[in-house]
This record gives structure tokens, sequence and C-alpha cells, in this order.
């Protein structure tokens, strides 16, 4: 039963965040995705080698 209100509450906050994105979000200009796309690449690699470091501690 814990499983299910889990699920439950996992997909009533996705929905929430789906709508909410929708409705208030705005586009983003050129210049911002460029900045994004230099910047994730490299938080995606230090969390890995984060998570990595505390899986081995």
């Amino acid at each position: 039963m814990t499983l299910i209100i889990i699920l439950a509450a996992v997909f009533f906050a996705v929905f929430l965040m789906v709508t909410l994105g929708e409705k208030f979000g705005k586009p983003m200009t050129d210049e911002q995705q460029h900045k994004y796309s230099k910047i994730i690449p490299i938080l995606v690699f230090v969390l890995i080698v984060a998570a990595i470091i505390k899986m081995m501690l």
C-alpha cells in the first residue's frame, strides 16, 4: 500500500510540474541554450564521479 501512495505522489508531482511548466514557462533563447549546453555535461560528469566516490566509501 505504501508503494501505491508513493507512486501516486510522484505521478501527481510530475503532472503538476508539467502543467505549471506549460502554463508559466517561457521559451529559452538561443544564447541560454548554448550556455546550458556547455554547463550541463560538466555537471553530469561531476555528479557521476561524486556518486562513484560515495559508493566506494
